[in-house]
């Protein structure tokens, strides 16, 4: 069985974020314990999964994503991945749809290379500070949101993109508090706006196994909509990463996000398992 690790949201190896890829040739999924398994045995924030549906439905493949912990509702870097693999193994051509569990997903290739995915726009809600939050994050929340059952984050904007270049937080000390479902996503606007980018951040998720996510595609579902208000704009460009970076090119539609990106097969080997 073969298994890929694609970088994700880059267009050169060794940045964005690593994804591993299975697809099989099957129309069902393994066990669900084995899947995790493998997961777990790949250690990357998300390995994908994906199967073959039978044509003439409203998807083309079914998708799930496991951490090396557990199973998430919503990924962005790996169904990049998995779109990737997909047109370049020539297993699909044009518009991909997935059904997942956050429902069905699209993906479409791009003149330049890059893959548009089409994801549901994460609602924002405001919400008090945590308490323990500015401590355990290690700098003071400027504004805080919360996407509540969408993608479960707490959206910290802070003062600057230094501010969340510099990060170092305590991972036990947000993993054990209960500040969000999923994590936090860190933000602030780039100091030049005008720039390559409008906004950075970076995602901590200890409470499911990811210290550090460093292209997070879901997260974007929830930054488009909160910097498309402050800048007035529906198509920006965010920065997300501490050691590893990536681009995601945004565009907000109402209840839709797309999310564009380039990736990049790194390892294709075979699963013996």
């Amino acid at each position: 069985m073969r298994i890929r690790i694609v970088d994700a949201f880059t267009d050169r190896p060794f940045s964005g974020n690593p994804a591993g890829v299975v697809l099989f040739d099957s129309e069902s999924f393994p066990a669900d314990d084995w899947l995790q398994r493998v997961a777990a045995e790949v250690n990357l924030s998300e390995t994908a999964f994906a199967h073959p549906l039978p044509p003439g439905g409203e998807a083309d493949w079914a998708l799930r994503w496991f951490t090396p912990a557990t199973e998430v509702d919503m990924c962005g870097h790996a169904t990049l991945a998995t779109a990737h693999v997909l047109h370049r193994t020539g297993a699909a051509t044009g518009t991909v749809r997935f059904t997942a569990r956050c429902g069905v997903l699209t993906a479409t290739p791009e003149p330049d290379g890059a893959i548009t995915l089409d994801f549901p726009t994460s609602p924002l809600t405001p919400a008090p500070t945590p308490e323990g939050l500015a401590g355990a994050l290690g700098a003071e929340p400027v504004a805080v949101h919360d996407t509540a059952a969408a993608i479960g984050d707490l959206l910290v904007e802070l003062a600057d993109e230094t501010t969340v270049r510099e990060l170092a937080p305590d991972l036990a000390a947000l993993a054990a508090a209960p500040l969000s479902a999923r994590g936090i996503i860190a933000t602030a606007a780039a100091d030049d706006p005008d720039g390559a980018y409008q906004f950075v951040s970076r995602c901590f998720f200890p409470a499911i196994g990811i210290d550090e996510d460093p292209v997070t595609g879901s997260a974007h579902t929830a930054l488009a909509p909160h910097w498309s208000a402050r800048f007035g704009r529906e198509d920006l460009t965010g920065l997300q990463g501490g050691a590893r970076t990536g681009l995601v090119r945004t565009r907000l539609r109402g209840p839709r996000t797309l999310l564009t990106g380039h990736a990049v097969t790194v390892v294709d080997g075979e699963l013996h398992a």
